[in-house]
């Protein structure tokens, strides 16, 4: 990989790589960021780059910071010290109505799903249309319809959560958070609590939407399975720093280690093929 492009790693196993390889350009920056709670440091000196088109996967243990890098990269938290940059914008300084507008680039995909359990998954799917946007019920229902039908639920309007199962209901979650058509789409532990059968059903949707909907995407995980199923890249944090960061093929053959350790952990060298 050089400095200038990257190339779909996936495009490359299907022998389409040069057809796909796309400048490096930068959709998300974090520099130099600091971020405590109290006496509790989290982020120490934080720096990443999020290109473009990528699928960049966030791995590290529990308790390192991941899920609060999500939150700086949604403008939920600010850093105590260094800058969050989106599309070239510095957001770190702007007032609310301002992140409101970067925030609308964005769309989120939680652990649980995060869905309101009195209402039905149409309108579970139909609430961020109905809160930001001027659509009538026709082009509601329209656009609900066709984000479920992206997640394998079709004809699923109906129902209520509590007929869903696990995997349902972050399929759900999920059309929530592209309905509104983002730039990005920020995972938060998309596997955590479901079976390897169920877990790599969500890991194909991730590599199937970013085909579709041709957007960036963050994945934060400490699932190894998903994190070399899903991603472009890696971006291994530490103790508050991004120690190491590169490709996939890179991460498996890295003497840095800590991810050393990490992968072995997770049995991901032994599982994963070697390159010829």
């Amino acid at each position: 990989m050089t400095d200038t492009y990257v190339t779909d790693r996936r495009a490359a196993a299907r022998g389409t790589a040069d057809r796909r390889r796309v400048p490096r350009e930068p959709f998300i920056e974090f520099q130099d960021i600091h971020k405590a709670y109290g006496p509790k440091q989290v982020l120490r000196g934080a720096s990443l780059r999020v290109y473009r088109g990528e699928v960049l996967v966030i791995l590290g243990g529990s308790g390192t910071g991941k899920s609060v890098t999500l939150r700086h990269m949604l403008g939920l938290e600010a850093p105590d010290a260094g800058r969050v940059v989106i599309e070239d914008e510095d957001i770190t300084q702007l007032e609310e109505e301002e992140l409101y507008r970067v925030r609308k680039k964005f769309g989120m995909l939680f652990q649980s799903g995060a869905l309101f359990d009195s209402m039905t998954v149409f309108e579970n799917v139909a609430f961020p249309l109905r809160e930001h946007t001027e659509m009538n019920e026709e082009e509601i229902a329209r656009a609900v319809r066709e984000k479920l039908e992206l997640v394998n639920l079709p004809n699923s309007e109906h129902l209520m959560p509590v007929d869903l199962s696990g995997g349902m209901r972050k399929r759900v979650g999920l059309a929530r958070s592209i309905v509104l058509d983002p730039q990005v789409i920020l995972y938060d532990e998309p596997t955590t609590g479901l079976d390897p059968i169920t877990s790599q059903t969500i890991n194909e949707l991730i590599v199937d939407l970013q085909a579709k909907l041709n957007v960036t995407s963050v994945v934060v995980t400490h699932d190894i399975h998903s994190a070399f199923s899903v991603g472009d890249r890696i971006a291994f944090l530490h103790q508050g720093v991004f120690e190491w960061i590169g490709s996939m093929d890179d991460a498996r053959d890295s003497d840095h280690p800590r991810l050393r350790d990490f992968l072995k952990a997770s049995a991901v060298v032994a599982a994963q093929p070697t390159k010829g």
